[in-house]
């Protein structure tokens, strides 16, 4: 055969000859000389890959290249091209050197699969995972397997391949299982899936649990329950409900659609009944039950949808019946349905016209529903109280299945694990006896009742009650009482001692101290017993210590309509003594007005001591009331001094928040008894007597408008100078609006410029204040006030001017320049005595009684203003006020008119007297006008 031209070598190429001439073994030329070509025709290429190949067949380079280009080749062509089998031939004579390359397998086989030769590629298949070894079989399979499932592979070739790769890695059995029931291979596809379930070793790669693996085996097992067999299903599913608590109610649902398929329907309905009996959560009963309940109405619906026997068939069947009296069980012709149907011909259980039947069922499963849901939620808690309760009331109209209810819930219910009040079960049960007028076995009913050991005593006490109520509806009186007597009754030693014993003490061991059951008891004997008893009643409480102070108080009210008066006092008195604040108020507000209601006058020092002993043992935030009803007697049948004495202590007596209204109360009676010049030693006392700031201004407000009704306005003003300590400009408006309505009022221009003045000192020290707190300046505790001439204040309890000054300059704050002034406005010295330089801001005290430094108290005019003498005055006239320039900020409008004074040289130093004058307060401008 003749050999074209163009295949052979050209000049460019006798190169490459030539050097393969040389070295005919040298892989690195002949690749050198395929990338030359690489251009050149496939044919040409083709000469040199055999040419190379045929010098160095063990070339995995020189193959996998030739595979690639001869696999590009035929890549566009019909896999009935002859290309394709000289391809095959190629990777023939490729395989015989590289028979240990998987990728040369690889290649190979997936050729073949896509020219679909399934017997020469299954060969293939088995020639690759001989000739590879087992660490490189993955690579092979993993083609394998997608080559079995393609459509068209015979199912027994594709189960055979699985399950020889199940044997060289048996973890990839969920995808076998998935191909078995993609192929409808239920059958097998259950049973593996069972073993995968049975193996405790098995992981699943898929992330799949074990619950899900069994909800799987169960839809397959239901599902196709006529084509499955050789499996217990029952058992199967069975172990899933024990085994997996959290979807019971799919997995009965599951095992009775397994008996629907095989058509064993009363089977089913007995899985239905069971699963709802068994399962202990709501929602899986809901499922069951809604399975049920459709199941019961599909049931229904065929059947009146499936025609009745006709008449001819059933003329036909009397016939045949008459004629047929052999054994059909010998007749080999019939099948199984009409075997069936003539064995079961005439049992009414399997009646052609059972439609009311089958109706009946469903009506019955519907109004089954409530008994079964609370059976269910009994059997989370059997120990639920309330559910017995709704479970009776389930039944109502039904009194058998009420009692029965009701014994069942008594025997269930423990009292130690209840959740509810278990003794109202055995009260429910005793009065449905008494409804049906059954009185007799609702005693029975109480008596076993009693004798429950209970988790508290006021279980057991209720239910004695229940009894003693019931005695009474019916007009057993004296049974009533008998039953509290015996409820009420002491254990003996004897019974004590055996309980001691035992180690587990019962709560009827404590009822004789039953709080509750004794307060029915004595409401029984007051009501139906005599005086004598229903004292022993009342004497027994007291006596085991388990009263409270309404039964102390109802025990003296009983003595008291039977006028008994000293014995009711003297269990006041035993009340008082048992308890405590605050459980003994009540007691002694009704003692001291029953006491006082009833003697009056004619015991007043008894009751004195009463009063005395009710406010020593009182807190202070109850000690109001009985102070007020203290100087009540007092007023009424006592002395007035000595009301005006019980409420001076009740001011001292009462919390800080209580103090200003007791001192309005102290006032005004004070003003009604005294009259009203009587009441300013009390409000200075109250002034002075550490009230809060608001509450200190608002009594200064009240004494300021006393004096100024009685004329007294340089005292009314000193009043107003002295609370202006406590009001902030910026947020108090109401107090200075009231200052300046006065001085418009009552007082002249240098009073109202003295006014202003204050008022901008108070607000620069509040704002100096605010400002040093904010920025942390100042320390924590103290207190900033205004200066003010010291002249016009006293001593105060609060913190001095200077000792706070000090302070703040301890603290590192300099003064302003109105507190600077405000100092040099002060007196220097006055006297030259050292007690006035020690003085402090204070409240100026009208009262009948002044303190000097050394102690000595002196009388004090209630009339006239105490006035300094002479030599003050003379020494307030030779102080040098501008000894420093006052800042326009602070006098405005008055700082120019003096400078104009100034320059006036001729009434020089009058303007220097008025400006001098000006700055006094109103006290001293009168002192000045009386010593003229």
């Amino acid at each position: 055969m003749a050999i074209s031209k163009e295949l052979y070598p050209s000049e460019d190429d006798l190169l490459y000859e030539e050097e393969l001439l040389r070295n005919p073994f040298s892989l690195k030329l002949w690749w050198r000389y395929l990338v030359a070509k690489r251009e050149a025709p496939f044919k040409k290429r083709f000469v040199i890959y055999e040419r190379a190949l045929k010098a160095l067949p063990g070339s995995y380079k020189l193959w996998h290249a030739y595979l690639i280009e001869r696999l590009s080749i035929v890549k566009n062509l019909p896999i009935t091209h002859p290309e394709y089998e000289t391809l095959n031939n190629t990777f023939e004579r490729a395989l015989v050197t590289m028979h240990k390359m998987p990728r040369i397998w690889i290649m190979y086989l997936e050729t073949l699969t896509s020219q679909k030769f399934i017997t020469k590629a299954r060969r293939t298949f088995d020639r690759a995972l001989c000739a590879l070894p087992v660490t490189q079989h993955d690579r092979i399979w993993e083609i394998y397997l997608r080559f079995v499932e393609q459509e068209g592979i015979p199912i027994e070739t594709s189960l055979r391949v699985y399950r020889r790769y199940l044997k060289y890695d048996p973890s990839h059995i969920e995808d076998f299982i998935e191909f078995l029931v993609k192929s409808k291979l239920w059958q097998e596809a259950a049973e593996r899936l069972a073993s995968v379930l049975n193996d405790d070793q098995f992981y699943s790669i898929k992330g799949k649990t074990k619950h899900r693996l069994w909800l799987e085996l169960c839809d397959l097992l239901t599902t196709h329950a006529t084509e499955i067999s050789g499996l217990n299903v029952d058992a199967i599913i069975r172990g899933g409900i024990r085994k997996f608590t959290d979807e019971v109610g799919r997995l009965w649902t599951s095992l009775a659609d397994y008996y629907i398929r095989r058509e064993l329907f009363e089977k089913a309905r007995d899985i239905f009944e069971e699963g709802m009996m068994t399962v202990v959560t709501v929602r899986d009963f809901s499922v069951i039950f809604d399975s049920y309940s459709q199941f019961e109405e599909i049931m229904v619906s065929a059947k009146m949808a499936k025609p009745d026997l006709s008449v001819e068939e059933e003329e036909d069947d009397e016939e045949h019946g008459s004629a047929e009296d052999e054994d059909i069980r010998l007749d080999v012709n019939l099948s199984m349905a009409e075997f069936v149907k003539k064995v079961l011909n005439g049992f009414w259980l399997h009646d052609v016209k059972d439609v009311d039947l089958r109706l009946a069922r469903l009506e019955h499963l519907m109004n089954r529903r409530p008994e079964l849901a609370n059976s269910v939620l009994l059997r989370q808690n059997p120990h639920n109280v309330e559910q017995w309760h709704r479970r009776v009331k389930i039944f109502e109209g039904n009194p058998t299945k009420q009692i029965l209810t009701y014994t069942e819930a008594v025997r269930t219910v423990d009292p130690m694990k209840a959740v509810g009040k278990p003794h109202t079960l055995w009260v429910a049960f005793a009065k449905l006896y008494e409804t049906y007028k059954d009185i007799a076995n609702a005693r029975v009913i109480f008596d076993k009742a009693v004798q429950v050991n209970y988790k508290t005593v006021d279980h057991l006490a209720s239910i004695w009650c229940e009894w003693a109520e019931m005695e009474l509806r019916h007009k057993n009186f004296k049974g009533a009482l008998e039953l509290m007597r015996r409820a009420t009754a002491e254990p003996s030693v004897e019974v004590r001692r055996r309980v001691a014993a035992d180690g587990n003490e019962p709560v009827q061991m404590k009822l004789h101290k039953s709080l509750r059951l004794w307060t029915f008891y004595v409401d029984l004997e007051e009501s139906l017993g005599n005086l004598e008893s229903t004292r022993a009643v009342y004497e027994r409480i007291l006596d085991l210590r388990i009263a409270t102070p309404q039964i102390i108080i109802n025990y003296a009210l009983l003595l008291e309509e039977h006028k008994y008066f000293e014995d009711a006092f003297r269990v006041y008195e035993r009340g008082v003594k048992i308890f405590k604040y605050p459980h003994v108020k009540d007691i002694w507000v009704t003692y001291l007005s029953k006491f006082v209601k009833r003697y009056g006058k004619t015991k007043l020092e008894r009751a004195r001591e009463l009063f005395e002993n009710a406010v020593e043992t009182a807190p202070a935030d109850a000690v109001k009331p009985l102070y007020l009803q203290y100087a009540k007697l007092e007023e009424d049948y006592g002395l007035a001094k000595r009301a005006m004495k019980v409420y001076d202590q009740a001011t001292k007596a009462v919390p800080n928040h209580e103090k200003l209204g007791m001192y309005e109360i102290y006032i005004a009676r004070a003003a009604e008894i005294f009259g009203v010049p009587k009441t300013r030693e009390i409000y200075e006392q109250a002034i002075e007597s550490g009230l809060p700031d608001k509450d200190v201004k608002a009594m200064c407000l009240k004494y300021a408008e006393l004096e100024k009704s009685l004329g007294e306005i340089d005292r009314a003003r000193g009043i107003y100078v002295f609370a202006s300590q406590f009001a902030d400009p910026r947020s108090d408006t109401e107090f200075w609006n009231r200052w300046h309505e006065f001085e418009v009022n009552h007082g002249n221009e240098d009073t109202f410029r003295e006014m202003l003045r204050i008022k901008r000192s108070v607000s620069a020290s509040y704002s100096q204040c605010d400002f040093l707190l904010l920025s942390g300046r100042l320390p924590f505790g103290i207190e900033t006030h205004f200066i003010l001439p010291e002249y016009l204040m006293q001593k105060d309890q609060r913190l001095s001017i200077d000792d706070a000054k000090d302070k703040l300059k301890q603290a590192g704050v300099h003064e302003d320049e109105m507190a600077a002034l405000e100092r040099q406005l002060a007196p220097a010295a006055n006297n030259g005595n050292a007690k006035d330089s020690s003085r402090k801001v204070g409240f100026v005290s009208a009262g009948v009684e002044s303190q000097t430094d050394g102690g000595i108290k002196t009388t004090a005019n209630h009339e006239d203003i105490e006035l300094p003498d002479e030599s003050d005055s003379e020494e307030e006239e030779k102080v040098e006020i501008a000894q420093k320039d006052v800042p326009s900020a602070v006098y405005g409008g008055l700082a120019r008119k003096r400078e104009g004074s100034e320059e006036d040289g001729d009434n020089s130093a009058d303007a220097n007297g008025k400006d001098g004058e000006s700055r006094l307060g109103a006290l001293a401008r009168l002192k000045r006008l009386k010593q003229a």
